[in-house]
């Protein structure tokens, strides 16, 4: 089977796709690049909790690039959009959108017309100047999805009109955040779970599509009926802890025998 064109992620996300992703944490291209091989629809390099600067994300996304999948970048604030999408980026998460007015900043900022993204064709995400100007205003206008973290207490009571935000594609639920914030015990406490249906019923409300992290398609699923359609799953640094750790469990044995 053909596979998608990583082009065409913020047309499958606003199409309600089942997405499939998962969190990089390693800054090398490498993890990017085997995720995208193996059929993940996209990847978040995570420069809010790894240790990513600007040229690790830059090595990353040519990693996804190479691997045929989406790169996107979850930045630890709205400063850091203009590189992750100029070094080519498909899209951007952006932690604590807990206002309308975070929202429309991060809008802003992802969009040229429109908004406020400050102009660059000579860069991977204008072919270093093999695309021209308004050509690239359209493409990456088009391309580039939007996506607002909800993950503080503050955002439960304006859902609505943060969603509403013009340029805002969806919403990516922090349900670890959440939990914190809520004082909740755990991602499937009550607390989490009805701020979690909260968001997702404001999405549908929005006719905007909503991204969740989970742990197993199973649990993907169930968020799956109640209006979810991205999921992602784990992270390089997760894959890798599980695999290792479960080698090591099965050689116990045999490294314990006479």
């Amino acid at each position: 089977m053909p596979r998608p064109d990583p082009a065409d992620i913020r047309q499958r996300f606003l199409a309600g796709e089942t997405l499939l992703g998962s969190f990089v944490k390693f800054p090398s291209g490498h993890s990017t690049e085997i995720l995208g091989s193996v059929g993940f629809d996209f990847v978040v390099i995570d420069e809010e909790h790894g240790p990513f600067d600007r040229v690790a994300t830059d090595q990353a996304l040519m990693g996804a690039r190479a691997g045929g999948i989406a790169g996107f970048v979850r930045v630890p604030e709205p400063g850091r959009i203009l590189g992750a999408l100029d070094d080519g980026a498909l899209g951007v998460l952006v932690p604590h959108v807990a206002s309308p007015a975070k929202a429309q900043e991060v809008a802003a900022l992802c969009r040229y017309r429109g908004g406020s993204r400050g102009f660059s064709n000579t860069t991977r995400a204008g072919d270093y100047g093999g695309r021209g100007l308004w050509a690239h205003v359209e493409a990456q206008d088009g391309a580039v999805v939007a996506l607002g973290m909800i993950e503080d207490r503050e955002a439960l009571s304006q859902l609505d009109a943060i969603l509403a935000t013009p340029g805002l594609d969806g919403v990516f639920i922090g349900r670890g955040d959440l939990t914190v914030a809520l004082g909740a015990a755990g991602l499937d406490a009550p607390e989490t779970q009805g701020a979690t249906e909260a968001i997702l019923a404001a999405a549908r409300r929005a006719g905007k599509p909503a991204c969740i992290m989970v742990a197993s398609a199973a649990e993907a699923g169930t968020w799956r009926r109640l209006g979810a359609s991205a999921f992602i799953v784990s992270s390089d640094q997760g894959f890798l802890r599980a695999g290792a750790a479960k080698t090591a469990s099965d050689f116990a044995a045999l490294r314990g025998a006479k």
